[in-house]
C-alpha cells in the first residue's frame, strides 16, 4: 500500500497535478472529520479553532488532535529542553507558528511567547484569538526582524521538512543569529524512518548523506518535501553543540528531533 500511494504521489507531482489532489484531500477529511469536529466544538465552545484549511495545511484537521496533540507537544518541549534552559524567564520562538497549535499552550508567566509564519492568514487569525503572543511575519528565506541574541529557545516542529536546500543553511544561520549565547534550537527533521516513502534512487542518495527533495510545487507548501539524513543535519549544525539526537526506525514516519546549543564564543 506505502509503494502503490508513493508511486501516485510522485506521477501526480511530475505532471503538477499534486497541489490540486492535494486540494481535493482536504475536502475528502472535511467530510470524513465533519461530524467528530463538530462534536468537539459542541463540547469545548469556549476554544478557539482556526479555519479548517489553516488547520489541514499546517496539521491535521482534526480539531481533537489539533489542540490536544498541541499541547501534549508543549509539554513535549518543555521536558526536553529544560536542563538547557534557565529556570526564571525565558523567551521563546515558534519558527513555523502555523495556527498556533503549539504555541497557544505556553502560558506560564516566565514564558515570553514569539511565533512566526509565512503563511498571513495564520497569523491573522493567532493574532485575533491568542493574546499574550507576539506574532512575527517571515518570508521563506531570513532574515526575522528580531535583534540580535533574542531567544533563548527556538523550535521548529517540521519546518526544515518543506524547505529547500538552499534555505535550510540560510534558516539555520538565522536562527543562531537570534539565539542567546548557550541558547538552544530544537528542530524536527523526515530522517531514516522514513524510509519506506523513498525510491530506490532516492534510498542510494540518502544513504550517502544526501538531501531528499521532491519539489515541483511551491516550496513551504506540505506538498514540498525534504527528508534529512544524519549526516547531512551534522552538516548543517557544525557551528551548533549536538545535545541530542532522537531517532527511531521502529515506527514509520516519526519525525527525528534534533536539540543543539549555540557554541558559546
Amino acid at each position: 500500500m506505502d509503494h502503490l500511494k508513493n508511486s501516485i504521489s510522485r506521477f501526480l507531482r511530475k505532471i503538477g497535478l499534486l497541489p490540486l489532489a492535494d486540494y481535493f484531500r482536504y475536502f475528502f477529511f472535511k467530510w470524513k472529520k465533519f461530524k467528530s469536529n463538530n462534536d468537539f466544538k459542541l463540547v469545548n465552545p469556549e476554544i478557539a479553532i482556526p479555519p479548517d484549511y489553516l488547520m489541514y495545511e499546517s496539521y491535521k484537521l482534526d480539531y481533537d488532535k489539533y489542540y490536544f496533540e498541541g499541547r501534549k507537544t508543549t509539554e513535549w518541549i518543555q521536558q526536553l529542553t529544560k536542563e538547557w534552559l534557565p529556570e526564571d524567564k525565558i523567551v521563546l520562538l515558534d519558527w513555523g507558528c502555523g495556527p498556533g497549535r503549539v504555541i497557544r499552550h505556553w502560558t506560564e508567566n516566565k514564558y515570553v511567547c514569539f511565533g512566526s509564519d509565512v503563511n498571513k492568514e495564520s497569523l491573522k487569525w493567532c493574532r485575533q484569538h491568542l493574546p499574550n503572543i507576539h506574532f512575527l511575519e517571515q518570508d521563506l528565506t531570513p532574515p526575522l526582524k528580531m535583534a540580535d541574541q533574542t531567544f533563548d529557545l527556538i523550535y521548529g516542529i517540521s519546518i526544515l521538512t518543506h524547505l529547500s536546500e538552499s534555505a535550510h543553511f540560510q534558516w539555520v544561520e538565522e536562527l543562531k543569529r537570534l539565539l542567546k549565547p548557550s541558547g538552544i534550537l530544537l528542530l524536527t527533521t523526515q530522517g531514516n524512518a522514513f524510509n519506506n516513502k523513498f525510491s530506490k534512487k532516492e534510498k542510494m542518495e540518502f544513504e550517502k548523506g544526501k538531501l531528499i527533495i521532491r519539489d515541483s510545487v511551491r516550496e513551504g507548501h506540505r506538498t514540498f518535501s525534504s527528508f534529512q539524513p544524519k549526516l547531512f543535519m551534522e552538516k548543517l549544525f557544525d557551528s551548533f553543540e549536538i545535545l541530542k539526537h532522537i531517532s527511531t526506525e521502529k515506527e514509520k514516519n516519526v519525525q527525528d528531533v534534533w536539540i543543539v546549543r549555540k557554541f558559546i564564543h
